[in-house]
């Protein structure tokens, strides 16, 4: 009992503390979380479309077989008396049997004229079997391919027989003549309808299934066995495509009922509407109709085809319920073959449906074939009886008063029924029975608005709704409604058409071939309206001039160019995406669009979207422009000028924030190099020869000229489970322990303080190149050759190259792509890769064929490597090994350095020693055709010098980034429903709920401990040995989860379980390293930005949970780096560097969640403001000094930056100044490297700096003195300062970590570990406060990660 009562206790105490957490998280924003992050930048899987009728028919030629014999009954069916008499309305005892037959067939020949007026009629009355031969193969031959309607009438003939026989007479009618319905079958011939009115009919459709079986077999043996006799015989005609409806089964009679005519079945498919009327006056209810009678009926005012008399609008609500009940009980295919694909079967079918309800009721079961499951009890049909009886009500006052007549309202209710469907449903269920309604109610004005309507709102469901739109049949109906000219219909349409296109973009045919795309362009060209419907047009628009020829052209006529030019500075940003994508698919390999743009000056318009602040519209800029210089007609030398403009004005973009524009770019600039091909493969030739010649003292790069082919079969290194993009560590320990033991070995690299430049490095990274993965040798140009040509390339003599001139736009091309394909972010990359690589192998494939074909040499795969053992310790310590295909599992074999004496046959190829930014060929499968089975695996190593058509083709094939069909999406999504993060009842906000109240509970909590104030902060929570040396630390905010990080990989530990949470390679290239780390929507969905000395910066979700890390986004922070000193030991060194003032910060950042905005700096003389929900630079505030900057710290609230230098000196700059007075204060009294600038969050905050020597200085922002100074501890290599508690913390070089108050006092020394050797503390390689805890993490040369807190009574 007692626990039930704490139970119910506790949700009041969460409540209680609900009402006074504060909330402000929810107005936080949230960091990289659009579509483009959580998505896969691809198109949809295109839906096989099946509503299109592939086979439309017509039935052309209709066979009326009425055998009557009028005056005597059949000898095998004993009538009743009275007994039903008329025949087609006749009764034919009224007139003379001659006279009786030929009205009764001109009868049948008018109800049948009614649903197909077009068709060929032949009637044959009491025929003899030769005249319905004569009748059949003529229709036959007639209507060639196209449908045959065979109506049989058996009302004065015997029952068909068991043996599939039907009756006729003979000449002079004393005989009845059977004949057989395989003949029958033979002389019609396929496709046909067969419509049998007589009792036992069932026995035709059972032996007429069985003859056709029998012609299948037939069939089949004549083609297995050519000299059978059947083969010999013409061939029968399969009969797959007949359909026959009965009236009644095999074993059963016609009711012979005196009210009912005696053609029941014939009455039901021809006059549906008459017989139900009599029907239903005959029911009981009828009755409830006063007045009504069955001559009443007969003067029912209006015809059947006129919608506003009551006639014409029973027909059309009879129409519109057989029709949904057929919808909704078939099957789609069957209902599509049956109900869509030929006018006069749809009616008959439709009919049908109401043969089998009126004639069950006198015990009659009609059957068809293909057969249908019953539909006499559908619930449609009471809505049909309330139209009849409403209807019928009228009749009276109508005919005697003359009285107006009230529509029935039917299709009014009707759409509310599917207007509740759609705003009450959920959404997995069956779909609305009023969708065919919907259909027939399109055809009335009066309702018209109101079903477009509802019908673009159930388009907005999704895919499948469009697609079972379509099914229905809707096309036709909203293809004519592009006829009118009724402004109110227009918003509807838009979207509709849309919504359609975005599903099935075939359509782009039926709409240009009825002009349809006029419509569109006079919606796109109309100002008044909203913007959303102009960008529906537009996508409109660019489906119709997607890669359709006849589209670009119509297009282009109706001045396309011109109104989408007009609407690039629109406010509206899907609308300026989309008229870019339009632009960018109208001139797309179509010459003339072109022109017109130059002529509109298109290409210099669109430059102003390059820098648009939303990135998928910067992206659509580049691809409309990429399309623009990627025509491949003749050039003359103006249109050589615009595309060298145009890649000029792409090249900009090089470092954008968002990786999708810089895949844009890559695939608009390959473009351009596949126009000019040939220049770039002079270009490729010289930076090639020019990275031969880099000097370089390693014996290791000698380069055979000519041996541009990879070497294959390296040895194996140790391989590590690979991440999305780049290569995972979490069950690698294994290997990943291995390598730093190996390279704990290495100590020339690793030990002492050697920096070493990037020449050095070159050295070493090449030596060890060997190593790659066995996927890389696809690539001519590795990776690292491509770096380094990138790094020569900025500092070397290439302007005294002859032929291209050293500004050339091909060579400054050229380096962009070098760039591009050393981004952080794979996928960039790769296809800048790719670009490079396909113009190298031309560029050697046509320079020095014989070169390549004749190295015979390496035909052996011998271990090319080099013979110093060292590297390859080297290598196998550095980073983590790149990714590859074949061998993700995990060997732990030791490489083995070559035997002495083996020298290699030529220089060790290029891989990538990227860790896995490698080519990412894992990612992407490449034909091998492409640059291999060269002369290390085959002799005639003629065969792989493609064709250059052939080659081209590859890299042009390949390229496209998917975006415009992933913006597509868009519109085929549900626009109008709530997204789930603003639904207050969806998971996803209340896990939000969930983690905000967590937050305000954290932050409450530790608030309580700070106030009390902390007096010792050494009790050792958490110990722990990382896999790499701990070089930057952070806290998570909220979760108990702490990310270290070594050179270039992560590790994340649970410190509350004391369990490692997840370990993973950053992916930095090896002479780089991880110098900082931010959480992003540390509130809500974490995300980890990394950040390298290279000025690149990552993004990562999914890390520290059971999935694989993702790469969220990459982009190049600062793009001009240049590091003085990466030496791996840098910690060690660090003492001994700042107090010489030299050495490198590496990149610090500073990041403002409440603002989205990103403060990047370090070996660069300016602050670089990045916007992340731009993804883009905003702001780049120069320094004003020679040093790098140390440190960064931010306050939102006053827009100021504090920044600490390596002079020592501690610089707070004002961001809403302009670039050379927002420095607003200097303050230079410390001597050396500044370790901290922190500046404090509150109003009147102080900045706080430390510079390596120890002293702490409190500055007031307004006076240029400090206002206090503390020594501490000399020797500093790292510090931080706690947010809350007024702490702070120094690790120094000589092993012990002291924690002072802001007095100055220390409150805690730290020199050795807890525990049972109480090992001494390392060299402290850096220190981190938690946010809000009291909780300090330390990290030490010697590995070892440890969390130290406040005394366990406090906590």
């Amino acid at each position: 009992m007692k626990m039930d009562s704490e139970l119910l206790l506790s949700p009041a105490i969460f409540l209680a503390e609900e009402e006074e957490a504060d909330m402000s998280d929810w107005n936080l924003p949230l960091a990289f979380m659009k579509k483009r992050h959580s998505e896969k930048i691809e198109g949809s899987k295109a839906l096989a479309q099946s509503w299109r009728m592939k086979d439309r028919m017509k039935t052309v030629s209709v066979a009326l077989v009425l055998c009557l014999n009028v005056g005597v009954d059949p000898p095998d069916v004993v009538k009743t008396s009275p007994c039903a008499r008329l025949e087609c309305w006749i009764d034919p005892l009224s007139m003379s049997p001659q006279k009786a037959l030929e009205t009764i067939g001109a009868n049948l020949q008018k109800q049948y004229e009614n649903w197909q007026p077009r068709a060929r009629y032949k009637q044959s009355l009491d025929p003899t079997v030769d005249e319905v031969k004569k009748l059949c193969t003529s229709l036959r031959r007639n209507a060639k391919e196209e449908r045959v309607l065979f109506h049989y009438n058996g009302h004065g003939v015997p029952r068909p027989t068991v043996n599939g026989e039907i009756w006729v007479f003979n000449k002079n009618y004393t005989q009845y003549i059977p004949l057989s319905v395989y003949d029958l079958q033979t002389w019609m011939g396929s496709p046909s309808i067969f419509v049998y009115d007589c009792s036992n009919a069932g026995i035709i459709v059972k032996s007429f299934k069985q003859f056709a079986l029998q012609r299948e077999q037939e069939l089949e043996v004549a083609a297995i066995n050519p000299n059978h006799p059947l083969a010999q015989m013409p061939l029968p005609p399969s009969m797959k495509n007949c359909i026959q409806l009965a009236a009644c089964e095999a074993s059963e009679l016609l009711p012979m009922n005196p009210d009912l005519p005696a053609d029941l079945f014939t009455s039901c498919l021809t006059t549906p509407i008459k017989i139900a009327l009599r029907w239903f006056c005959m029911q009981k209810s009828a009755k409830l109709v006063p007045g009504v009678t069955l001559d009443l009926i007969e003067k029912i005012p209006g015809r059947l085809n006129d919608r506003r008399t009551p006639l014409g609008e029973l027909n059309w609500i009879f129409t519109a319920i057989t029709d949904t009940i057929a919808w909704n009980v078939l099957p789609r295919d069957l209902f599509q073959k049956l109900f869509r694909q030929d006018l006069l079967v749809a009616s008959l079918f439709r009919n049908f449906l109401l043969a089998e309800r009126i004639m069950r009721s006198y015990n009659c079961t009609p059957v068809s074939s293909p057969r249908l499951p019953p539909t006499y009890m559908h619930a449609m049909w009471q809505a049909w009886d309330l139209a009849v009886d409403i209807c019928l009500s009228q009749l009276p006052t109508i005919i005697e008063e003359g009285t107006a007549f009230r529509h029935s309202p039917f299709f009014a209710e009707q759409l509310t029924a599917f207007q509740v469907w759609l705003t009450m449903g959920v959404e997995n269920r069956n779909p609305p029975e009023q969708l065919p309604i919907v259909l027939q109610v399109l055809l009335s004005q009066v309702h018209r608005l109101r079903a477009l309507d509802l019908l673009g709102r159930f388009l907005d469901l999704g895919p499948w709704a469009v697609s079972l739109a379509l099914s229905v049949g809707i096309f036709p109906y909203v293809l004519k409604l592009l006829q009118s000219s009724a402004r109110e219909l227009r918003p509807l349409l838009v979207f509709i058409w849309a919504k359609i296109l975005a599903v099935d973009s075939s359509c782009q045919a039926d709409l240009v071939k009825d002009n349809g795309h006029k419509y569109f362009l006079s919606v796109l060209a109309d100002p008044y309206m909203p913007a959303e419907h102009r960008t529906m047009a537009v996508f409109i628009l660019a489906v119709i001039v997607n890669s359709y020829t006849t589209g670009q052209e119509a297009c282009l006529q109706g001045n396309l160019i011109a109104i989408c030019l007009e609407q690039l500075s629109d406010p509206h940003p899907l609308l300026r995406q989309w008229v870019a994508v339009c632009l960018g698919r109208i001139w797309q390999n179509f010459d003339s669009a072109r022109w017109c743009g130059v002529r509109d000056s298109a290409h210099e318009k669109l430059y102003s979207l390059l820098s648009d602040p939303i990135p998928e519209v910067r992206c659509a800029a580049v691809f409309a422009l990429g399309t623009f210089v990627g025509n491949s007609a003749e050039r003359t030398d103006h249109s050589t000028t615009i595309d060298h403009n145009v890649a000029m004005m792409l090249a900009q973009l090089i470092n954008d924030g968002s990786p999708v524009v810089r895949k844009e770019l890559v695939v608009a600039l390959s473009h351009l190099v596949v126009q000019y091909e040939s220049n770039f493969c002079t270009v490729a030739l010289q930076f090639m020869e020019e990275e031969k010649n880099y000097a370089v003292p390693s014996t290791a790069n000698t380069l055979e000229p000519g041996n541009l082919t990879p070497v294959r079969d390296s040895p194996a290194i140790p391989r590590l489970r690979s991440v999305n993009s780049y290569t995972n560590i979490r069950a690698a320990t294994t290997a990943r322990n291995l390598n730093k033991s190996l390279q704990n070995l290495n100590l020339n690299e690793e030990g002492g303080p050697v920096a070493f430049s990037p020449g050095n490095l070159s050295t070493s990274s090449s030596a060890s190149s060997t190593l790659g993965s066995p996927d890389n040798d696809e690539y001519i140009l590795s990776f690292e050759t491509i770096d380094k040509m990138r790094r020569v390339s900025s500092y070397s003599s290439l302007n005294s190259l002859i032929g291209v001139s050293f500004n050339s736009v091909y060579t400054q091309i050229w380096r962009v792509l070098l760039h591009l394909a050393a981004d952080p972010f794979p996928e960039v990359s790769d296809l800048a890769m790719k670009v490079l690589n396909s113009i190298a192998y031309k560029a050697t494939m046509n320079a020095r064929p014989q070169r390549i074909l004749d190295s015979g040499s390496l035909t052996q795969s011998a271990p090319a490597s080099p013979t110093s053992k060292g590297a390859h310790i080297h290598q196998a310590g550095g980073s983590p090994p790149m990714p590859s295909a074949s061998s993700s599992s995990l060997t732990n074999e030791v490489p083995k350095p070559p035997t002495r004496g083996e020298q290699p046959p030529t220089r060790p190829p290029y891989t990538p020693t990227l860790g896995g930014q490698a080519p990412h060929s894992h990612q992407f499968p490449r034909t091998r055709k492409m640059f291999d089975k060269g002369p290390s695996g085959s002799e005639q190593a003629g065969d792989d010098a493609d064709d250059p058509g052939g080659h081209k083709a590859y890299m042009n094939a390949n390229l496209s980034t998917g975006l415009c069909d992933w913006s597509a999406k868009y519109f085929a999504q549900p626009v109008m429903k709530i997204p789930e993060e603003h639904d207050v009842e969806s998971q996803v906000r209340k896990e939000r709920e969930w983690r905000f109240l967590r937050n305000a509970r954290i932050r409450k909590q530790s608030q309580r401990i700070t106030q009390r104030g902390v007096t010792r902060l050494d009790d050792q929570i958490f110990i722990n040995r990382n896999p790499g040396v701990p070089s930057v630390v952070k806290f998570h905010p909220f979760n108990p989860c702490i990310a270290v990080a070594d050179k270039d990989s992560i590790c994340f530990w649970d410190w509350e379980k004391a369990e490692r949470l997840d370990y993973f390679y950053n992916g930095n290239p090896r002479y780089t390293r991880i110098t900082a780390m931010e959480y992003l929507n540390g509130h809500d969905y974490s995300l980890l930005l990394t950040a390298t000395d290279d000025g690149a910066l990552r993004i990562w979700k999914n890390f520290a949970d059971q999935r694989n890390p993702e790469m969220v986004t990459a982009w190049q922070g600062l793009s001009d780096m240049l590091p003085t000193t990466r030496g791996l030991a840098r910690r060690v060194s660090i003492y001994l560097d700042r107090s010489k003032g030299q050495g490198g910060a590496g990149m610090v950042v500073d990041w403002e969640q409440e603002t989205g905005l990103l403060m990047t700096s370090g070996d660069v003389r300016v602050i670089r403001i990045w916007d992340t929900e731009r993804e883009m630079k905003v702001q780049d505030i120069p320094t004003g000094a020679d040093s790098c900057v140390t440190s960064l710290s931010c306050d939102s609230q006053r827009s100021l930056i504090a920044a600490g230098l390596g002079d020592g000196s501690v610089r707070l700059y004002d961001r809403r100044m302009g670039a050379n007075e927002c420095r607003v204060m200097t303050y230079r009294e410390h001597s050396s490297w500044v370790v901290k600038a922190h500046l404090q969050k509150q109003t009147d905050g102080k900045v706080i700096s430390v510079s390596v020597d120890g002293d702490v200085r409190f500055f007031e922002l307004r006076s240029p003195d400090s206002v206090n100074v503390l020594q501490t501890v000399k020797g500093l290599t790292a510090l931080d300062i706690h947010p809350q508690a007024n702490l702070f913390a120094c690790g120094s070089m000589n092993q012990f970590i002291a924690v002072y108050n802001s007095n100055g006092d220390v409150i805690s020394n730290i020199k050795y570990y807890d525990g049972f050797m109480g090992q001494r503390i390392g060299a402290i390689s850096c220190l981190a406060f938690h946010p809000y805890w009291p909780h300090l993490a330390v990290g030490s040369n010697d590995y070892y990660m440890s969390i130290y807190s406040a005394e366990k009574r406090l906590r």
